[in-house]
């Protein structure tokens, strides 16, 4: 087996600092028992803010310091986020809170080019999402953890005693990821032990005396010399994150620079259940007004990030907020499967239909969605009432008898009366039209296709009833 440990560093300041390029000085604070800083950003540590300093310290050296009270449900959330991002790589993911999550990754090496293939796309991966990870490999997941928090980028692989490249590391990992606790940690600061292999050393029997036995427990599952089971993670059936911005914001390139963090969550989130989707709902959140919601509808299903953000620019382009954006929410649910695709060698033979649903799709976004429509035909003889608007991508209604003769694409609302004909030559009909006797708007005319002067083709009619006379019903180009 091999297990990677994914760390996220610093979890309460990236929860509020992943939304934004340069997040400033900025510091995040718990009030247990005191006001302390948790964690600050690089800017913030350059003037002298350090975790675990108190708040008043620490403003003192940094008057702007910008402070959050530290969020563990958003903590816990995101890190939810991140293991159903890491399902993508391995059905085998399970969060090792605080901080982190384990993989077992053994089934699915393979598949992405062994070890260092699978760290390289974890690693692209992880830029998108605005989270900064350790990262290491173990035949163990306590092993692997420890590794990612004193030696990122290691990889121990399954060998004989292959254990024993854990007796440098420091004994204070025994209280990461396991249940020693602090006064027994100092015990063992007490009788000399400073490395893992220190401890390895000392007798057992004295350990279990003086109630240290989970010390030892601990170090065999280290070792894989006792089982370590993980509950798996299992993805929601439904995808929501939200991501807390550090400070309120109004303007569009910061929000989309946020949003496009959320819509590589759901990308991912897709991507492991090899599905697609055409529509997602991203929510502005504001202090003291309701959430501005944003539709964001696909003309067909896909899980391409980059197209749901083209398109989220598009419907900020055309909103004025009502108040500055404190954070986003993303919310899809109903996923379709979609089966995969496979290489041509001529090129993608859906590239063209994929552009045009893209086109449709802007066009949607930026003129709303009742602004752009195809037109069915409809089982009538009258011109004016032998179509319908309707969705673009709806099949149109089967078994319609087609038309007698040619239709114009353009069809004017109303017939424009002509003074007179004689400029026009005729080039075919007539095509005589009489119906809609049964509802009061019967015609009687005859249709013709006519040349025009400029060498343009008309459709023409000539009234029936009186008083009679010419008119311009449609232009065929």
């Amino acid at each position: 087996m091999l297990w990677f440990a994914l760390i996220l560093s610093d979890l309460p300041l990236q929860v509020f600092t992943r939304g934004v390029d340069e997040p400033g000085e900025l510091a995040v604070v718990e009030h247990s028992p005191g006001a302390r800083v948790v964690a600050a950003t690089a800017a913030a540590r350059a003037r002298g803010v350090e975790a675990g300093q108190n708040v008043a310290g620490a403003l003192a050296v940094a008057p702007a310091l910008q402070l959050r009270e530290r969020d563990a449900a958003l903590e816990a959330a995101t890190l939810a986020e991140f293991a159903a991002w890491a399902t993508q790589f391995t059905p085998c993911v399970s969060i090792d809170p605080p901080d982190g999550l384990v993989l077992e990754t053994s089934g699915s090496l393979r598949l992405f080019g062994g070890v260092t293939g699978l760290v390289r796309r974890i690693r692209a991966g992880l830029a998108p999402l605005g989270l900064d990870a350790a990262i290491a490999a173990a035949p163990t997941p306590l092993a692997a953890r420890w590794l990612a928090r004193t030696h990122p980028g290691r990889q121990l692989r399954a060998a004989a005693e292959w254990w024993r490249k854990l007796d440098d590391l420091p004994v204070e990992l025994l209280g990461d990821g396991a249940e020693v606790s602090r006064a027994t940690l100092e015990l063992l600061h007490g009788i000399g032990a400073r490395r893992l292999g220190d401890v390895a050393r000392l007798p057992r029997d004295g350990l279990a005396r003086r109630q240290a036995s989970v010390v030892l427990d601990t170090l065999a599952r280290a070792r894989g010399e006792r089982p370590d089971p993980r509950p798996w993670f299992l993805p929601p059936e439904r995808f929501e994150a939200r991501l807390v911005l550090p400070a309120s914001m109004l303007h569009t390139e910061p929000l989309l620079f946020a949003a496009g963090r959320l819509f590589s969550g759901l990308s991912a989130w897709l991507a492991a259940r090899h599905a697609a989707l055409d529509r997602c709902r991203l929510h502005l959140e504001h202090e003291g007004h309701p959430d501005t919601v944003l539709e964001i509808v696909t003309g067909t299903p896909g899980r391409d990030d980059g197209r749901l953000l083209m398109l989220a620019r598009e419907h900020l382009a055309a909103l004025e907020l009502p108040a500055p954006v404190d954070a986003l929410r993303l919310l899809a649910d109903n996923p379709v499967v979609t089966p995969g695709r496979t290489q041509d060698l001529f090129g993608d033979p859906h590239s063209a239909r994929d552009a045009a649903a893209l086109l449709l799709d802007r066009l949607r976004a930026r003129l709303g969605r009742e602004a752009v429509r195809t037109v069915h035909p409809v089982s009538e003889h009258r011109p004016e009432r032998a179509w319908r608007l309707a969705d673009p991508g709806r099949p149109a209604p089967r078994n319609t008898p087609p038309a007698a003769g040619p239709r114009p694409l353009w069809l004017m609302n109303e017939p424009r009366p002509l003074e007179s004909i004689r400029a026009l030559t005729l080039l075919n009909g007539p095509e005589r039209i009489e119906s809609g006797w049964w509802d009061g708007a019967d015609v009687h005319r005859d249709y013709y296709v006519a040349r025009a002067p400029d060498a343009a083709l008309w459709w023409v009619f000539e009234q029936l009833d009186p008083p009679g006379g010419w008119y311009v019903h449609g232009f065929f180009g």
